[in-house]
């Protein structure tokens, strides 16, 4: 009767714990992206932000003012606020190239840590991020928008579990907008998008990692054979230390990926388009999805519903920290490595004018 007790008792607790807002520290506020984040969470109470760390302390007030977070959850020193405030995860909004100062700061506290994609702005900084998680235990998330596109995991579904097509013969990613400058983006984020050190390029790194990420994903987290890529300055007068236009090419045994990112488009897009060797799938944004599958016509589709857990990026990462799922897939650390390989591949190409090939892990 008292192990019986006792498992009930364990399994009320851990349904509390479930049940308690996750406790969250902001790591960075230079990062536009930090301003959807502080939105996604006025309407949840399953997340309390606990410390928000920026070396700026005009971005402290910025933020402060239009959210009313209180002064005393501000910090300049991000060692002494996860000390201090205790975090159960880390939500990273700095530059990419700040992306291992965050994981290995966390990591000394063995807390897991979101940030934003891509994972690195070369192998050596992705190398630091994979060892100080390993070495820690904790999950590394990458947040992409697309990740929680209904579109893309419909077509995921339609390749890998229902085999409708055959195999993946040719991949199209079409990802950007405008440009930075043009949609208007805060001066502290233009500021490093427009840095090859920070950004670790333009928009080669900025959007051609979302084709890179999904292609990785659906290639079961295959290498590909070969990376040959171009870049363009279009708007150097805008752009002058980075590329504001880019096209990589990726090569696999038997199928071939092109990542368009650009800074360049008419109008922001983010689109996938998969060619199987029986049909084809197109992902026009997150619920768009038009098909053709053998015996059929073309036809346009409503993405059914995902999980709650992966409707969006706090709800995945309140999973992964409660241990209801690890990181997978386009989150996943292990596809984010070879994403960085990609892009860090495609630069040196663009800048070479030859093909980089892949060897042997």
């Amino acid at each position: 009767m008292k192990v019986f007790l006792g498992i009930i008792l364990c399994a009320a607790l851990a349904r509390a714990q479930d049940e308690k807002p996750l406790r969250v520290a902001i790591a960075g506020l230079n990062h536009g992206h930090v301003d959807g984040f502080f939105r996604a969470l006025k309407n949840r109470k399953d997340v309390d932000v606990v410390g928000v760390f920026d070396p700026d302390v005009s971005l402290h007030k910025k933020y402060g003012d239009r959210y009313g977070i209180s002064a005393g959850l501000f910090y300049a020193d991000l060692a002494k606020m996860l000390h201090q405030v205790k975090p159960e995860a880390v939500a990273a909004f700095t530059d990419t190239f700040g992306h291992p100062m965050v994981v290995e700061a966390a990591a000394a506290h063995k807390i897991p840590v979101m940030m934003e994609k891509p994972l690195a702005v070369s192998m050596d900084h992705a190398r630091r991020i994979q060892k100080a998680a390993t070495n820690a235990g904790i999950p590394v998330v990458v947040n992409y928008e697309t990740t929680w596109y209904r579109s893309h995991a419909e077509i995921h579904a339609l390749v890998k579990d229902q085999k409708a097509m055959g195999d993946i013969r040719k991949m199209v990613a079409m990802d950007g907008h405008q440009g930075p400058k043009e949609i208007n983006v805060p001066p502290e984020f233009f500021s490093w998008l427009s840095d090859p050190v920070k950004n670790g390029a333009g928009a080669l790194f900025d959007f051609g990692c979302y084709g890179a990420n999904l292609m990785t994903w659906m290639m079961d987290n295959q290498r590909p054979l070969r990376v040959t890529a171009m870049m363009q300055q279009i708007k150097p007068e805008i752009y002058a230390h980075v590329d504001d236009e880019a096209t990589i090419l990726v090569e696999y045994p038997k199928a071939q990926g092109i990542i368009e990112g650009s800074w360049n488009w008419p109008f922001a897009r983010k689109d996938f388009e998969v060619y199987g060797q029986r049909g084809y799938a197109i992902a026009t944004g997150g619920d768009g999805l038009t098909l053709r599958l053998p015996g059929q016509k073309e036809e346009s589709r409503t993405p059914p519903e995902i999980s709650p857990d992966d409707r969006d990026s706090v709800s995945y990462l309140i999973a992964v920290v409660r241990g209801r799922r690890k990181p997978s897939g386009l989150s996943s650390l292990e596809n984010n490595m070879i994403v960085t390989e990609i892009l860090t591949a495609a630069r040196e190409s663009a800048k070479t004018g030859k093909a980089v090939v892949f060897g042997k892990n």
